[in-house]
């Protein structure tokens, strides 16, 4: 499988842990791909929020973490929030 070319949008403590970063490119044909591959990019404190963040592929929930992403997709990285 081709990897789709995709913007990352990182969002609170997914932004903190990627150095600040809000948005970047990638190629991944899955979330368990892309993890990886933020995990490669950024280092270990990403991946630790990675492993239980929640995920939107154009805007909506994903949680299949091996569904094939498509080609010029928009996924948010969303950490655990806490409060209400």
């Amino acid at each position: 499988m081709v990897p789709a070319r995709l913007t990352v949008r990182f969002f609170a403590g997914a932004r903190a842990a990627a150095g600040g970063v809000s948005a970047e490119p990638a190629e991944a044909t899955s979330l368990e791909e892309l993890t990886q591959h933020l995990t490669d990019r950024h280092g270990e404190r990403l991946g630790l929020v990675l492993k239980s963040a929640s995920f939107l592929v154009d805007g909506l929930s994903c949680h299949d973490r091996r569904a094939p992403l498509p080609a010029g997709a928009t996924i948010d990285v969303l950490p655990p929030f806490a409060g209400g």
